[in-house]
């Protein structure tokens, strides 16, 4: 099977290639090599490979920048999504898109479900989900979306290692309280992902690992479980702030947590709370 994955620098794109099967010709291809600005970069990219799948892990996601940004935002999260969902189905290629929480409002008092109506209050949302309707315009239920939260990997930049940077440079850090989510280490995404195609799923999902968190609950585990594996000296004190007291330009939602079990039960596969996953990411990490 060749797969094409487009976006293979961040973070997913590379959990994907480190857990990629034996079975898969794995194709990757991002940026300097494509600009996804460009119609044209994405179709000869597209129709040189002809892969029998195309995973787009490829996105905008500068959330604050996105509100001043929003063409840049839109061509990459909406327009480059729809073209790749054309050249998909002009070629019979499976697609599988990678989405958001931020699909949501974030008021909701128990997890999102897959079927529940989406509500975006950011320039990033709303172009997320746009993406999302023309995969599903175009594709109608041939196509994959799965829409993930609070990724961080050992790769690239995410609030984890943000978190252990400021824990060995700052006395103190004020953290986030109100905005409730669940971290979600890259890693198990991709597995799912592998899991995904081997049985040719269709549909919108939802993936995180389990449970909950606050970005202080998140900021406070890093702390213990970098300690504990001697990545970290001391502890320094943490405190919760209300969002205010850190504006941002661009809205969150407050809670964004995702029902999973749809997916999980799809794939046969049993939850692992997200402090599990953390453990084992901070095991590998080497800074």
């Amino acid at each position: 099977m060749k797969i094409l994955l487009l976006g293979s620098n961040g973070q997913l794109g590379w959990e994907l290639q480190r857990t990629c099967p034996d079975h898969v010709r794995l194709v990757t291809c991002d940026q300097p090599k494509i600009d996804f600005c460009n119609s044209g970069n994405i179709q000869d990219c597209i129709n040189t490979t002809r892969p029998d799948v195309l995973i787009n892990a490829a996105a905008y996601t500068a959330v604050d920048q996105a509100e001043k940004n929003e063409g840049t935002a839109d061509r990459i999260n909406h327009g480059a999504v729809a073209q790749m969902a054309g050249l998909c189905r002009e070629h019979g290629i499976h697609m599988v898109h990678i989405s958001t929480d931020f699909v949501f409002n974030g008021r909701h008092y128990k997890p999102y479900h897959p079927d529940d109506t989406p509500d975006p209050i950011s320039v990033y949302g709303k172009s997320k989900l746009k993406g999302e309707e023309a995969v599903l315009h175009i594709l109608k239920d041939q196509a994959l979306i799965i829409r993930t939260a609070w990724l961080y990997s050992s790769h690239g930049n995410n609030f984890v290692k943000t978190m252990l940077k400021l824990m060995t440079e700052k006395q103190t850090l004020n953290i986030i309280d109100e905005q409730i989510g669940t971290p979600t280490w890259a890693h198990g995404l991709a597995q799912a992902i592998w899991a995904a195609l081997d049985k040719t799923l269709k549909g919108v999902f939802h993936w995180t690992d389990a449970g909950a968190a606050s970005w202080y609950d998140f900021a406070m585990a890093i702390q213990e479980e970098a300690i504990h594996t001697g990545l970290l000296d001391e502890a320094i004190p943490i405190y919760p702030i209300p969002a205010q007291l850190y504006p941002t330009p661009a809205q969150r939602p407050f809670y964004g947590v995702l029902d999973k079990t749809s997916f999980w039960e799809a794939l046969d596969i049993k939850p692992v709370h997200w402090r599990v996953q953390l453990r084992s990411m901070l095991k590998e990490f080497h800074p």
